[in-house]
């Protein structure tokens, strides 16, 4: 058993995945931090009584909105080079590390994001694996790994429903359903944006209950994704998009990394998309191959 999980973990990807995929997240990631930047600047001007640092951060910060600012222009640098695939060795890693650091940062300001940590991690797995223009057997194992992470995030998030959300009695849809009502009503109070639809679908507790126990399906079962058939995994992403579409439906929590599909770009067969877009020479008019033998006689 052993040895055939290893197998496919090695086993080589359809050609050009990989590097779909590495353009595919770290065109999101360049885009996330031209967008989060300025929201990381005003968390670094704020009192140091509200910096509580997670992880590595405690060495590293808290740093002020300059320091800030170098780090996302010299990731964005980095990230710029690497998604085309050159200079993988270094511009990878600083981007994958740049990124890193800014999010864990935003996070000890108590600005946490899921999502921004997976895109995070998925940074980290690319730059320790090829670039992707390489067609070797290795090219394959960095999408497994990300698979593989994106699946953890998801039952990590199932355990925790049994662990902090009343174990089987989640089930019953109950929390669930006061869960939706106490976030648009503390929304509601303060003046931020909410669900326009929640107080009609609460009035509905069944489908809280569905949906509860759909969450924990699609959460728990998430690992067999990685060993299922081409249908079977198909089948979990849309469950798992519907999952986070459901959310801001209903809670006004935007998830983009897994909304707009990346997250999942390395289980799906993303190499068709680069394949639409390649730079053909247009066909000249002549109505004879330039290569096709003469029908004339020779001399």
């Amino acid at each position: 058993m052993p040895g055939r999980l290893i197998d496919r973990l090695v086993a080589p990807a359809p050609a050009g995945r990989l590097a779909a995929v590495r353009v595919l997240t770290i065109a999101y990631a360049l885009v996330w931090i031209v967008v989060r930047t300025p929201f990381w600047r005003d968390l670094a001007a704020l009192p140091r009584a509200q910096w509580k640092p997670v992880a590595f951060a405690e060495a590293v910060g808290p740093l002020g909105p300059g320091a800030v600012t170098v780090i996302a222009v010299a990731t964005f640098a980095a990230g710029t080079v690497a998604i085309t695939g050159r200079g993988w060795r270094f511009s990878a890693p600083v981007l994958a590390v740049g990124f890193l650091v800014l999010t864990t940062l935003g996070a000890s300001w108590g600005a946490i994001l899921h999502t921004e940590q997976l895109v995070a991690l998925h940074l980290v797995v690319l730059a320790a694996g090829p670039s992707g223009g390489e067609r070797s057997r290795d090219a394959g194992w960095s999408l497994r790994v990300m698979s593989a992470v994106t699946v953890t995030t998801y039952f990590v998030s199932g355990l925790a429903k049994f662990r902090f959300g009343g174990g089987l009695a989640w089930l019953d849809g109950d929390r669930l359903l006061r869960l939706v009502a106490h976030d648009n009503l503390r929304k509601h109070l303060l003046g931020d944006r909410y669900s326009p639809i929640a107080e009609y679908v609460l009035g509905h507790p069944w489908l809280f209950q569905v949906a509860a126990i759909a969450t924990v399906v699609v959460e728990l079962g998430a690992p067999v994704v990685l060993f299922a058939g081409r249908r079977v995994r198909y089948a979990w992403i849309g469950l798992a998009w519907t999952f986070h579409v459901g959310v801001l439906a209903l809670m006004a929590i935007l998830f983009p990394y897994p909304i707009v599909g990346v997250a999942y770009a390395s289980m799906l067969p993303v190499e068709r998309l680069a394949a639409r877009w390649p730079a053909r020479v247009p066909a000249t008019s002549s109505t004879r191959s330039p290569a096709a033998p003469s029908s004339a006689p020779s001399a």
